[in-house]
């Protein structure tokens, strides 16, 4: 390739390497994962793309040209971390002693200088591949230009940015001005994605098309493109990559400058040994034994796994000298009994299936992947309808022969998200048992505030790029089935997903298993309550949809209501759902005062200002209500009846384990856990959730339960003795706060004390309390006084908490859940702030998510081992909901608290409460 220049936006690989890579360090201390990450993909591009000239590119120091048109670019952007900012240098380092020319110039960005680079390339006849994971880059792809993404293996020509983003690559700029740029805060038109785009610029042509059509289009979509017709512009000319600049002072020419140059051996022994990187200092020295010894781990943390961290650690397999995979696809009798022994006599097996669906409970299998030896896997097929697939086995013949197998408990299975495999394999009439591990799960304990998905896995503990689905399937539109990929395919896809999940298990549980605290967490909590919540998800809830049809009826009428009153404040009519039109009325037709403004300089009209503005104007006020009742009409009374399951007649939900830090569980599709419960239509909405003819609803709910955790964690006598007391802890507080005995207190004085008590576990300043109590900021801040007087345990726990949060960058649960705080040291304040609040609060919810999970696990154990027909079938904050045949509801409603009650023994008592109803708002 001596006719071709390779580019490297190495501002954006040094990002994309430090959030991709663990939190490395060396011998002295010093973070290390970027510089890994960085050296790993320049050594790849390298061997992968030969050419005679290269550079790496980098941002300089200081303000660019785009500052100086517009004052809020990139202005969302929080600091560069500290211990990136710590790598930059090193990164310098050893990209020029690996030969690579480094540029950096003042007043551009890189993206600047290699548009400008790749124009120059171009006029002197040369192929130009720049290696970025920027998407404003695909720019400048044309006929001479490629981009390539090395963490992705995404290659970028004319085809590649069309199938990418729907438009030629000479209308990407006008394409990403309309969506707008999020990472650099360059404002598109509201509510315009990539599809509106997309159809925008093939009708119109141009962005000159669109702004001159933009009285024509439709919509709200339309009303906000004419809102910023004079923005555009701006924001073109921001997105545009300049392609002229002066590089005078920093190179000659890109034959003279660029020239490939051989590695400084002797420079990078030193660097390598300096930096702990032991695999490449052993190639470059020929020495086996050099650096033998542990150069580099992860920050050691009390009681902490120590992590290898270079590529050849327990993290990272070494990806050059392991042996080829061995993948097969199963498409005879005598293959599938072969494999059915291995996996018998396997001490564990990772099981994986592909599917047509991600909604669990209508997935149905395409096929199934096997692995019980690292390196070793088959895809069985089921159903590929490719051209020219070959006879795949019958699906009743694979499933009935490992039925057996796949039901058997002593079998034991690891999978990633194993859940929505057993919800398969369940649609197939199977039940999975034998669910020993799950690396979805093992990652959510072991590093709760990093991705968890495979493709993320692989590369931080294996130091492996996977095959990503899109690059079976594609992409957008053109993306096919699983069904549709040709198998021999799908088998290097599905029998790596397999294989993967299987090396993962291997690199990630032994460092599971070095902690006490996260072994029982990730064993006693997390692996047997994702098979309590696949059943719980299978049960369902039964919906009336009748009743939900004529609430949505009478919320219409409401919001036509609400809208009539509204354009009499108003003195006209207009859309309330229009920011731009709201802010005419609110701004220049009634002087509201501006609270705040949007990145355009617009004043805003989000909900935070509605809600300030609705504390003195009727009219932000009624809008609240409006677009509260609206969101409602759409997300559930319109949407839950239309989410039945047709061959179930009941609504089910998913529960996500592994997005939380806190533990916590996330409900999706629909979101249970946020229907409003302070307003009379959010309560009449959960009077939709029914039991089934001969069955009520009982509701479990902890009482009190972050107040009573904090009270165990802070060890506070007060609060201890009010719990052990059994009194109003709200009316003891208030009474320790005023002076006054309990029976005393009045109900206001017992309302500042709620507020008091919820406000400060969740961190709450003397400047909130006093907003929400609606007093002075001094009596407030008397009132957090006299609190930390009357209970000094809780002054002392929340001062212990931030030291111990700043020294290990984590806080635990009372169970020992890791709850990682990554901005408790940073440079920005807001965000140092927020963690410290986070450090306060995490393990009182932490340990709350926890206490509920352990009861689930009680709950389901018990239904089971009695043989009783009640069914778990919600879980939502710290309520577990049944459905409870009436000739079992006397012994649920006495035994349900006292399971909860009894999951762990804490320094206060647990108390569960119960309620029973026809429906889920009835049983409150």
């Amino acid at each position: 390739m001596q006719n071709t220049l390779l580019l490297v936006d190495g501002s954006s690989y040094l990002y994309r390497a430090f959030h991709a890579m663990p939190d490395l360090r060396n011998a002295h201390g010093e973070p290390t994962g970027a510089i890994y990450g960085m050296i790993n993909m320049l050594r790849r591009l390298r061997s992968d793309y030969p050419a005679a000239y290269i550079a790496c590119v980098f941002d300089a120091k200081g303000k660019t040209f785009r500052d100086d048109m517009y004052a809020e670019y990139k202005a969302q952007r929080a600091p560069m971390p500290d211990d990136l900012r710590a790598q930059i240098e090193p990164i310098h380092q050893v990209v020029a002693a690996m030969g690579w020319p480094i540029l950096m110039v003042e007043g551009v960005e890189a993206d600047d200088v290699i548009g400008t680079l790749a124009v120059d390339a171009t006029r002197l006849g040369m192929q130009t591949v720049v290696s970025t994971g920027d998407k404003d880059l695909a720019q400048l792809v044309n006929a001479n230009v490629t981009l390539i993404n090395t963490m992705s293996n995404e290659i970028m020509d004319d085809a590649g940015v069309l199938a990418k983003f729907g438009v030629r690559p000479d209308r990407i700029i006008d394409y990403l001005t309309l969506i707008g740029d999020t990472v650099d805060n360059v404002p598109g038109v509201s509510k315009c994605g990539p599809k509106t785009a997309v159809k925008w610029l093939t009708e119109y042509d141009s962005l000159d098309g669109v702004i001159a059509n933009a009285a024509s289009i439709k919509g709200v979509v339309g009303e906000n493109l004419r809102n910023v017709l004079d923005w555009l512009p701006t924001g073109r000319q921001l997105i545009t990559v300049k392609t002229d600049c002066d590089l005078s002072a920093h190179m000659q020419s890109i034959t003279d400058t660029l020239i490939s140059k051989p590695e400084d051996k002797e420079a990078l022994l030193t660097f390598f040994g300096r930096y702990g990187f032991k695999t490449w200092l052993r190639e470059l020295s020929g020495d086996a034994t050099a650096g033998a010894t542990p150069l580099a781990t992860a920050r050691p943390q009390p009681d902490a796994p120590q992590l290898a961290a270079d590529s050849q650690g327990s993290l990272f397999g070494d990806a050059t000298e392991a042996a080829p995979a061995e993948y097969v696809t199963v498409l005879t009798e005598a293959a599938l009994d072969d494999w059915l022994k291995a996996i018998d006599a396997a001490t564990l097996t990772a099981v994986d299936t592909e599917t047509n669906s991600l909604e669990p409970m209508h997935a149905q299998l395409v096929g199934i992947s096997l692995c019980c030896e690292a390196g070793k896997a088959c895809y069985i097929p089921l159903a590929h309808t490719a051209p020219g697939s070959p006879d795949q086995l019958p699906r009743e013949l694979v499933l009935n022969k490992l039925r057996s197998w796949l039901e058997n408990p002593d079998k034991l299975k690891v999978g990633q998200n194993l859940k929505y495999d057993a919800h398969v394999f369940a649609n197939a009439g199977i039940t999975l048992r034998g669910i020993a591990h799950d690396t979805l799960l093992q990652s959510y304990v072991f590093e709760s505030h990093r991705p968890h998905d495979m493709d993320n896995l692989a590369l931080r503990h294996l130091g492996k790029k996977t095959i990503a689905y899109e690059e079976v399937c594609g992409k957008g539109a053109n993306q096919i089935g699983f069904a549709e990929v040709d198998i021999e395919r799908a088998t290097a896809y599905a029998a790596e997903d397999a294989d993967i999940t299987l090396q993962l298990h291997q690199a990630m549980y032994p460092e599971v298993q070095n902690n006490k605290g996260l072994q029982y967490v990730y064993s006693n909590i997390e692996v047997p309550v994702s098979v309590v919540l696949q059943k719980i998800e299978r049960n369902g809830v039964l919906i009336d949809a009748d009743m939900l049809n004529r609430q949505s009826t009478e919320i219409a009428l409401r919001l036509h209501e609400l809208e009539q009153q509204a354009y009499v404040l108003a003195e006209q009519n207009f859309n309330l759902n229009s920011p731009k039109q709201l802010g005419e009325i609110f701004f220049q037709k009634l002087g509201l005062p501006v609270v705040k403004k949007t990145p355009s300089g617009a004043p805003s009209t989000d909900e935070e200002v509605l809600q300030k503005l609705a504390e003195d104007y009727p009219l932000p006020k009624l809008v609240l209500e409006y677009r509260g009742l609206a969101k409602l009409k759409s997300t559930y009374t319109d949407k839950l009846p239309k989410m039945i399951h047709p061959h179930t007649g009941r609504v089910h939900t998913n529960y996500a384990q592994a997005v939380a830090v806190t533990g916590r569980l996330a409900s999706n599709d629909p979101n249970l856990q946020n229907i409003p419960v302070r307003t009379a239509e959010g309560r009449r909405i959960r009077e939709a959730f029914i039991a089934a003819p001969g069955h009520h609803i009982v509701s479990a709910d902890y009482s009190q339960i972050e107040l009573r955790i904090m009270a165990h964690i802070s060890g506070d006598a007060n609060l201890l003795k009010a719990f052990a007391n059994g009194e109003d802890i709200h009316r003891a507080t208030a009474a320790e706060i005023f002076g006054v005995t309990p029976d005393v207190v009045t109900s206001e004085q017992r309302r500042y004390a709620k507020v008091i008590n919820f406000g400060l576990i969740y961190g709450m300043s003397a400047f909130g309390l006093a907003g929400n109590l609606g007093i002075e900021r001094s009596a407030a801040q008397n009132y957090i006084d006299r609190y930390f007087q009357r209970y000094p345990g809780v002054a002392q726990y929340m001062a212990d908490t931030r030291t111990k949060a700043k020294a290990h960058g984590f806080v635990e649960t009372v169970f020992g859940r890791r709850l990682w705080l990554p901005e408790i040291n940073g440079a920005n304040g807001p965000r140092r702030q927020g963690a410290e609040r986070a450090a306060i609060n995490a393990p009182m919810q932490g340990t709350a998510a926890d206490l509920i999970k352990l009861a689930m696990i009680a709950v389901q154990n018990w239904l089971e081992s009695t043989q009783l027909q009640t069914r778990m079938i919600m879980q939502v904050h710290d309520e577990l909901v049944l459905e409870v045949p009436d000739s079992e509801l006397e012994l649920v409603r006495t035994r349900l608290p006292e399971l909860m009650a009894n999951v762990a023994k804490l320094d206060v008592p647990l108390i569960a409460e119960t309620g029973i109803g026809a429906n889920w708002e009835a049983a409150h």
